[in-house]
């Protein structure tokens, strides 16, 4: 495709914005981008994860996903151990880390239960 194609943007969809937004933020370290009241009925809240160029949308009146039903989300880390133990000070709850053929993994949810996995790549 002569113009190209980036995913950049993934709608996550929570109960609760500004409690999202808490968690996202102070918790797991991602940048606030934008946070904008469109309208009385719709909200945009856009986040991304230190040093990604994709990032999430936590948005009211936007879509019908009910809050937690997002599973896979997957962000590639240095060092599974490291973000682990990074995500638990903070007070994430985090999985011990799985190692497999294909890398090191470390799962945590959000507080509507979307589903979030840490890859630390073996080799590329």
């Amino acid at each position: 495709m002569a113009s190209g194609m980036r995913l950049e943007l993934i709608q996550v969809p929570v109960s609760d914005i500004d409690r999202a937004k808490a968690f996202y933020v102070e918790q797991v370290g991602f940048t606030a981008d934008h946070d904008h009241q469109v309208s009385d009925e719709l909200r945009f809240v856009q986040l991304t994860p230190p040093g990604s160029a994709c990032s999430i949308a936590l948005t009211s009146g936007a879509h019908q996903m009910k809050p937690g039903s997002v599973e896979g989300l997957q962000m590639v880390v240095d060092d599974a151990e490291q973000s682990r133990a990074e995500l638990a000070a903070r007070g994430v709850e985090v999985s011990d880390v799985q190692v497999f053929p294909w890398g090191s993994f470390v799962f945590f949810q959000d507080l509507d239960g979307n589903g979030w996995a840490l890859q630390a790549m073996t080799h590329r």
